[in-house]
């Protein structure tokens, strides 16, 4: 992990430019305010953040609510109202649910056992450890060019974008394509991880090696590639290919001598899950980079 070592600094301001926010019960500034603190395209930012200290900007205000509140429960007679509502949360309930899901333990537990309090904090304070990259990734540079998709946006779970897919054959089979399908192409546009299944989306896509006939109205021509591009090959569960995002974002980009480039990252689909057993499924992870 020696590579993040010259982004943390980076990251540490924009982690102090929150716990400002919620020190003073001020507003917290939006994502592209933070991007700016920590020099990120804001087109990336969210996904650089978490990949490079393992949680999303939404939970480290959480983590950042909580110890705020149990300092305050620890050093001062303040009520437990009065520090629900200096910590950001809209009654002494929601701190209670957050405190029973994170510590478990309520406030007068906590300030009963002032070394549980101690430790609370301490563990709380920082990210948990980020699992450290046991072999080098294979990560290529390449120039793509551009080249046109057939896509059709899905909304739900990850594990049902099957169907989406066998939808998008289906109007291929009917335009007499299936011979000409070149690629199978996923552009995620939210992270399976950390969304509800019914606020996920997910662009589904096919490319061709053929002129397209007019689309209905359910899907839409899309110009994906062009420029340089970072490339990974991911084998294994479809379902992992955010972990191994992650990993291309957090163990390679810092030591590359690349940034990102404001455009979608994609994946290509090699292998069917209907037909190759899930371990061995291969996935081409394409982030664009900015010229050098």
């Amino acid at each position: 992990m020696k590579a993040n070592v010259a982004q943390l600094p980076r990251l540490d301001r924009v982690i102090s430019c929150l716990q400002q926010s919620i020190d003073v019960g001020g507003p917290l500034p939006d994502l592209d305010a933070l991007a700016a603190i920590a020099h990120y395209s804001p087109f990336h930012f969210h996904r650089v953040y978490r990949a490079l200290t393992g949680e999303t900007i939404g939970r480290t205000v959480q983590r950042l609510r909580v110890v705020k509140a149990l300092q305050r429960l620890a050093h001062s007679d303040a009520s437990v109202t009065e520090i629900a509502l200096l910590a950001g949360y809209d009654t002494p309930q929601a701190l209670a649910r957050v405190l029973r899901d994170t510590v478990d333990a309520s406030a007068s537990e906590l300030r009963m056992d002032p070394q549980r309090m101690a430790n609370s904090i301490e563990q709380l304070s920082r990210p948990l450890p980020l699992a450290e990259q046991t072999a080098p990734l294979s990560v290529e540079v390449i120039t793509l060019e551009p080249f046109e998709v057939v896509a059709l946006r899905a909304q739900g779970a990850f594990d049902d974008l099957d169907a989406v897919f066998g939808e998008l054959f289906g109007w291929a089979a009917e335009q007499g394509l299936v011979e000409q399908l070149q690629q199978l192409i996923g552009m995620p546009l939210g992270d399976h991880r950390e969304l509800p299944a019914d606020e996920l989306l997910f662009d589904c896509a096919l490319a061709f090696d053929a002129e397209l006939p007019a689309l209905p109205a359910s899907l839409q021509r899309q110009v994906l590639g062009g420029g340089r591009m970072a490339r990974l090959r991911h084998v294994g569960s479809y379902s992992l290919l955010e972990d191994a995002t992650d990993q291309l974002l957090r163990d390679w980009l810092p030591g590359s001598g690349h940034a990102l480039r404001d455009a979608p990252l994609h994946y290509h689909f090699l292998d069917d899950p209907e037909d190759v057993p899930e371990a061995i499924l291969r996935a081409d992870i394409y982030v664009p980079l900015a010229a050098g």
